[in-house]
């Protein structure tokens, strides 16, 4: 049988052209499997552009913790494409195995039969094949791109929905404004199916609101029909089913509160029995996930920075998800002080100067590498001008190694507060390179 990357590498000779989104090529395969969509446990539908995957970690955390199995899709992976697809069990599911993931992706290949279709496509497939044929009490599924013409878009009836916040990003696919996009996120709202909105610029909740009604769809919106605070030091969630008073979660930064309040709210609407107060709170301070303000305590990497260092790691790649770091590392440095040094890379189809303008008077240093295996990556160079227009020192490296190296012959003191950021692509080299293990 051959490895998944062989695979991987055959499908994306079927669809080399620029992404095209539309559903046809998707409907098409499913009806040559046998619409595996229509045979799943419940679905929870989430689309946004900020905060997707933690909002899923906290809605698996939770609904594990009430005795459920849960599927869940999530994607990009890290580390290896098993991560992409986790298999609901008691006490917890687990990842796909290499040779169940490679035999139902030759299956799927096989019946594709050289057809057009991109790998997100036909990964999808692949994971809803896998659900399908894998009994679980529900499924979270994680749009790719948008949400209206996106792969996971053929679920008919999800049991609930949840859309994140929205704001700039895929611009070339989903439009220029934050209205246009929001509309696309908004494609996955069903009828009469409920709804939880997480924290939305007016514009785009202008959006949400009327596709919701045309449709006539519950909503749940956040600071209005549901609210989340930290109080105390923890998490204090209302609405109109009355209030949880919860712990703080353990995912580091203040909008991973707002994360998780849209997690509870998609839940409440969900509305399944076995999930319990009791649940809510072991969900909250258990769940995880990898690259987001993640703190790598050791490691070959560790092992290069200097002692005493920290050494963060987050996937941030747009204005908004780098706001949202800034103001988490601001926290840091608020109970710590220690100079802040980034490493960052990027891809050439994101706004850097946008991005790192939230750095500018934190960051003491920048460090521009390129992402290994990434033809769309931007180069160190242009990374390190594109600090320097921001007013953030800066200078190019070869490699993320070189990059450790470099802040550890300048002698920082106290020892530096290290944050590689930028792009997902990068978190996972980095994870890859530390020789930790995908989860």
């Amino acid at each position: 049988m051959a490895s998944i990357d062989d695979i991987v590498a055959r499908v994306l000779k079927l669809h080399p052209k620029l992404i095209d989104l539309t559903l046809d090529r998707m409907q098409r395969l499913l009806a040559q499997l046998g619409n595996p969509q229509t045979q799943l446990p419940p679905v929870i539908h989430v689309a946004g552009t900020n905060g997707k995957g933690s909002t899923i970690a906290f809605m698996r955390a939770i609904l594990e913790a009430a005795g459920l199995r849960v599927h869940v899709y999530t994607s990009p992976h890290l580390v290896c494409w098993n991560e992409r697809f986790r298999i609901g069990a008691v006490g917890g599911g687990h990842l796909a195995s290499d040779a169940e993931l490679a035999a139902t992706l030759e299956e799927v290949e096989r019946i594709n039969d050289g057809a057009p279709i991109t790998v997100f496509e036909i990964t999808t497939a692949v994971g809803l094949l896998l659900f399908a044929r894998n009994p679980a009490d529900v499924l979270l599924l994680e749009v790719g791109m948008g949400g209206r013409f996106d792969a996971t878009n053929v679920i008919d009836r999800p049991a609930a929905c949840a859309i994140a916040p929205v704001s700039l990003d895929h611009a070339d696919y989903l439009g220029d404004t934050v209205a246009a996009i929001a509309g696309e996120k908004a494609g996955i709202i069903k009828s009469k199916i409920p709804v939880a909105v997480g924290d939305q610029q007016p514009e785009a909740l202008a959006v949400i609101e009327r596709q919701a009604r045309r449709l006539s769809a519950p909503l749940s919106i956040a600071g209005e029909d549901w609210h989340v605070a930290e109080e105390r030091g923890r998490l204090v969630y209302q609405d109109e089913k009355g209030l949880l008073d919860l712990p703080a979660p353990r995912l580091p930064g203040r909008h991973q509160f707002s994360n998780a309040g849209l997690a509870v709210a998609t839940l409440r609407a969900f509305a399944h029995p076995a999930v319990t107060p009791a649940a809510y709170e072991q969900g909250i301070v258990t769940a995880d996930w990898p690259a987001r303000m993640q703190r790598i305590a050791s490691g070959i990497l560790v092992d290069i920075i200097p002692e005493g260092a920290e050494l963060w790691l987050d996937g941030g790649h747009n204005a908004d998800g780098g706001r949202a770091i800034s103001v988490t590392v601001a926290d840091l440095e608020e109970r710590v002080s220690r100079p802040l040094v980034l490493i960052v890379g990027m891809l050439a189809s994101k706004d850097s100067e946008a991005f790192l303008r939230n750095f500018n008077g934190l960051a003491r240093r920048l460090f521009g590498i390129a992402i290994p295996g990434q033809p769309n990556t931007v180069a160190a160079q242009d990374i390190a001008q594109a600090a320097r227009r921001v007013d953030i020192p800066a200078q190019a490296s070869a490699s993320l190694e070189a990059a450790l190296a470099s802040i550890a012959a300048i002698g920082f003191a106290p020892p530096p507060r290290i944050l590689i950021t930028g792009s997902l692509y990068l978190a996972g080299e980095v994870l890859r390179a530390n020789g930790t293990p995908p989860v």
